[in-house]
């Protein structure tokens, strides 16, 4: 998750990191839910989150991947299953290599994995909203990750979901909360100042729950530099329906 400052390459989100303000994450309840990770010294680290939307394709945040950030010892694969601590591997657990990537000329990014994944109970393709779909202001979503608890916080292991109802343009976009800063391909959600996304998030979804289905209408983009939960800074994620053309186009061309 970016601090706000421009989306500058030092702001590449910091690892092992989880939602501010949550609680656990139920095993199993959000089965889309992906961790991106890379190996450094021997060891595997998360550093973002992801939504598998197709077998062979995760959708996450353009500033995860970023090409300056996949030199050295990156190595990407990804954790399926919901597995519910990512220090132990409860048999749930799938590991796939990308094999493409493609970004979006905002914070979006899908990567096409090197094999397919077997859906089952626990790995489930994350339900994209209609092109275009606007939230209304004050919709229950809910984002999930292995975030920072708290700005500069503690780092853990364990999936977490906190409650953040939307936040509508007209609002997000006023002076007393982002101004001009968030754009209508843009989501905000939260900013009570103490439910947040935070550091380890991006990349992430932004579950909301539509006609009494949820689906991911948000990635995880950035915070305030202020700190993750500032009051009347909303977390703000890219809108998936912005570009549900262009996630098609590019699955039925790859």
């Amino acid at each position: 998750l970016l601090p706000h400052k421009g989306h500058s390459t030092q702001d590449f989100p910091e690892t092992n990191a989880r939602v501010v303000g949550g609680t656990e994450a139920g095993r199993n309840s959000w089965p889309s839910q992906i961790s991106l990770q890379y190996l450094s010294g021997g060891s595997w680290y998360h550093t973002c989150g992801g939504t598998l939307i197709r077998q062979n394709w995760v959708m996450t945040a353009a500033h995860c991947v970023d090409s300056q950030h996949l030199t050295g010892d990156y190595f990407f694969l990804f954790v399926l299953g919901n597995d519910h601590n990512l220090s132990q591997n409860d048999g749930t657990r799938a590991v796939r290599g990308v094999s493409l990537l493609f970004s979006c000329s905002y914070d979006i990014a899908l990567l096409r994995l090197a094999q397919s994944v077997t859906l089952n109970s626990n790995v489930q393709l994350g339900v994209l909203p209609q092109e275009g779909a606007i939230l209304a202001n004050n919709s229950p979503c809910y984002i999930t990750g292995w975030g920072r608890t708290k700005t500069n916080g503690q780092l853990a292991q364990t999936l977490q979901q906190a409650y953040l109802p939307s936040v509508d343009y007209a609002i997000c976009s006023s002076s007393s909360y982002w101004g001009s800063t968030v754009k209508n391909t843009m989501v905000c959600a939260g900013g009570d100042g103490v439910h947040s996304g935070c550091q380890g998030d991006s990349g992430g979804p932004l579950h909301c729950l539509v006609n009494g289905k949820y689906s991911v209408h948000g990635v995880t983009s950035f915070v305030s530099s202020q700190g993750c939960n500032v009051s009347k800074k909303p977390t703000v994620f890219t809108r998936v329906s912005a570009y549900i053309s262009w996630i098609n186009k590019t699955i039925a061309s790859n």
